[in-house]
């Protein structure tokens, strides 16, 4: 896994967990704003939002993983991801950090409760270990 360790990645935050995204995968980075719902959607669908004049559709990943909701919004952001030439919005607790992992080893079945398919590894960095997600198998599963 030497080319993900060169990498730079995105450190998100849902509840006390950590989780990253390669950076190459990250469009833009924005505060929470208003989500219109889309009945009869998929669960982890919040709905979608329109960010400068182009309707996105926006998942929880709190939802996603199953870990029920959050009283603490404050710090919420919209990460806007482009996957298959198509933007989408993932809702997490909080953005921390860029960073380069040390060392990446392949995932285990389960990250911190999550099911392992989420992940492509799990990168060591100075502050411990971080799951990195597989952004394919998180949004479309």
């Amino acid at each position: 896994m030497e080319v993900l360790q060169q990498d730079q990645y995105i450190v998100i935050e849902l509840g006390t967990e950590e989780y990253a995204l390669k950076i190459s995968e990250v469009y833009e980075i924005i505060k929470m704003q208003k989500i219109t719902a889309i009945p009869n959607s998929r669960a982890f669908l919040e709905g979608v939002t329109n960010i400068r004049g182009k309707i996105v559709p926006i998942i929880s990943l709190r939802k996603r993983f199953q870990l029920g909701e959050t009283s603490v919004i404050h710090k919420a952001r919209i990460v806007v991801v482009n996957h298959n030439e198509e933007m989408i919005g993932i809702v997490v607790d909080g953005v921390n950090q860029v960073i380069k992992f040390s060392d990446i080893q392949p995932s285990t079945e389960i990250v911190s409760g999550v099911d392992g398919s989420y992940f492509q590894g799990i990168g060591q960095s100075e502050e411990g270990l971080i799951g990195i997600l597989n952004l394919e198998h998180v949004l479309v599963g």
